[in-house]
């Protein structure tokens, strides 16, 4: 290993390039705060836009569209003349050559910030991932919005009560900030979005039921907390299901597992909110750098953020497996890979500079918010704790000061306040291969297409 790259020396290079991968909040905070920086940045994401992952839900619900939360990294970085953006996939890491290996090509490296993200993870289950998609990406937004839309249509047409009745039940695994918010989102859609639009269905009739293994409802906050949010969530209509299991999920069930008894609940729309995994670059970055990624694929770094041994190698954010003051890992939040962005350009900045920093990172916890339906939510800042309409308010305007473009701000806002007065969800478009059918329902070997939707 090259000395100078161990002890950090490398970066008094004259002009460092910094390759960033990932345009999410960790990677678009360190390119931002770089700014002013003698440094010449290039930013790696398969994607050509930064995503406001907090809001997939609405997206996934109908009450947003997938261009109010998410804004081209060009138009975000126009302005920053050290940066460029590229449109392309990393497959690799070479350390000892640093470069990146790309789909079609290479691209090196003086310093590296691997801010890669996060994906879903079933467990060792990976087969249910075709019955229960997860929920990180617009194309995972849709899928869900269309699979939810579809049942209530498919059950419009459908004559057996039974079948009717598993077409309308839906079940939402993991009762995390994901989980929570999707099956609140349903029971609005249930209740009031869908009240007056079928002839033939009752849409409040809709079963919805949330899983949760841990003994909690969002489990992370205080238990008295969690009561309390259990109670609204109950409140509103859905079942919650805790010290639960799932053991199986196919095409028209799954299967729970509680206290060694199990039951099969009959449904066609499964939505997944349980685990998260680092993106799978993350294992290829700790079998490059040979240091042991943890159970969730997430490499482990030091109180500077630097994978081990490596100066010039930052990870951050979901992908890095970081600990707090108190040996706990820090959570997957978009307020932790915006302050460890933040660390990490000022110590790429100090290094370049000739400065020494030896400031470990500090995540400083300003609080945690979730909503679990109109007009409710839950939130914890400091020692105060706030469950109800204020705690509402409060997501609202984090959520909305979060928004990189001060456009999508103004849209959302106006999205939000015609939601809330109507109860409508305008976005709630059935998006499909034109080529195919829609769904197919069989009932005693009669078969039945739904209507394409226009």
């Amino acid at each position: 290993m090259d000395p100078d790259r161990e002890s950090g020396m490398g970066l008094m290079a004259q002009r460092p390039h910094v390759v960033i991968v990932g345009g999410g909040f960790g990677g678009l905070e360190t390119a931002k705060r770089l700014r002013q920086c003698d440094v010449d940045i290039t930013m790696i994401d398969r994607h050509n836009f930064h995503l406001f992952q907090p809001l997939l839900y609405q997206v996934a619900t109908g009450g947003l569209s997938p261009a109010n939360i998410a804004t081209p990294l060009r138009s975000i970085l126009r302005r920053q003349a050290n940066c460029q953006v590229i449109l392309a996939e990393v497959t690799d890491i070479d350390v000892a050559n640093s470069e990146l290996k790309l789909v079609d090509g290479v691209q090196p490296f003086d310093v590296l910030v691997v801010a890669a993200g996060a994906t879903h993870s079933y467990f060792g289950n990976d087969q249910w991932a075709q019955f229960a998609p997860g929920l990180k990406t617009i194309a995972d937004a849709t899928n869900i919005r269309r699979r939810i839309y579809l049942a209530f249509e498919a059950a419009e047409r459908q004559p057996d009560a039974a079948i009717r009745q598993k077409l309308l039940t839906f079940v939402v695994v993991g009762a995390g900030p994901t989980g929570v918010e999707l099956a609140g989102a349903l029971a609005e859609i249930a209740e009031h979005t869908l009240k007056n639009d079928f002839r033939k269905i009752n849409p409040s009739e809709t079963r919805i039921v949330i899983v949760e293994a841990a003994p909690h409802v969002l489990a992370h906050y205080p238990p008295e907390l969690c009561l309390r949010a259990a109670e609204k969530i109950r409140s509103l209509g859905i079942e919650v299901r805790t010290h639960t299991k799932v053991v199986d999920v196919t095409a028209d069930h799954v299967r729970l597992e509680c206290d060694g008894k199990q039951e099969v609940i009959e449904t066609e729309t499964v939505l997944w909110g349980a685990g998260v995994a680092a993106n799978p670059l993350g294992r290829k970055l700790a079998t490059a750098c040979k240091v042991e990624p943890d159970r969730g694929g997430r490499v482990p770094v030091d109180c500077k953020l630097n994978v081990e041994g490596f100066a010039n190698i930052f990870a951050i954010g979901d992908v890095a497996s970081c600990k707090d003051q108190d040996g706990k890992p820090l959570p997957g939040l978009a307020p932790v890979a915006i302050q460890q962005g933040a660390f990490v350009a000022q110590q790429i900045a100090d290094r370049v500079r000739g400065n020494v920093n030896d400031k470990p990172f500090v995540y400083h916890d300003r609080g945690t918010m979730a909503t679990i339906g109109r007009a409710i939510a839950v939130a914890q800042i400091g020692s105060r704790q706030f469950c109800g309409f204020v705690a509402w308010l409060l997501w609202l305007f984090v959520h909305l000061m979060l928004i990189v473009q001060f456009q999508n701000r103004v849209l959302i806002l106006m999205q939000w306040a015609w939601n809330y007065v109507t109860f409508n969800r305008s976005a709630r478009l059935i998006v499909t291969d034109e080529t195919d059918p829609v769904s197919i329902i069989e009932t005693n070997d009669v078969v039945h297409d739904v209507d394409r939707a226009s």
